[in-house]
């Protein structure tokens, strides 16, 4: 049986980091926002197959293939998030999900609800800011 979160329950600094209920609420909100995307890239498809049927005049044409490919590109990066979704759930299930994998220690709760995908603390993230700008990235999270 899966654990139950109380009716409005947010994740609060005056519990223990990353406990069971933490872990089911983000897993949650990991997996609504990926099937959010989903029926997002559901939508998409079906509107760009009913879009290739119709007839239009050159000038609809040229408006409309303006919007496909905008909407195409804002899929391709919904893609690249589920993809990172996916990632944060893995990290959830082994255990790793909270805490930055630079530093070991634990992400934060605000940047967590702000960001479920992160995987380095703000002062990481910072750092890692730093080193883009002198052309050194590591992994951006």
């Amino acid at each position: 049986m899966g654990v139950v979160l109380p009716r409005g329950y947010k994740p609060s600094a005056d519990e223990p980091f990353m406990n069971e209920l933490q872990r089911e609420y983000f897993k949650r909100k990991l997996k609504d926002w990926r099937d959010e995307l989903l029926e997002d890239f559901e939508e998409t498809r079906e509107k760009l197959a009913l879009a290739e049927r119709e007839i239009m005049d050159s000038i609809d044409s040229a408006n409309d293939e303006l919007e496909r490919a905008l909407e195409l590109r804002t899929r391709d990066r919904e893609r690249k998030l589920i993809g990172k979704i996916d990632e944060a759930l893995e990290r959830l299930r082994d255990g790793t999900y909270g805490y930055c994998t630079v530093t070991g220690k634990p992400i934060g709760l605000g940047r967590l609800e702000a960001r479920p995908t992160a995987t380095l603390s703000i002062e990481a993230q910072e750092e890692n800011e730093r080193r883009e700008r002198r052309g050194l990235a590591r992994d951006a999270g």
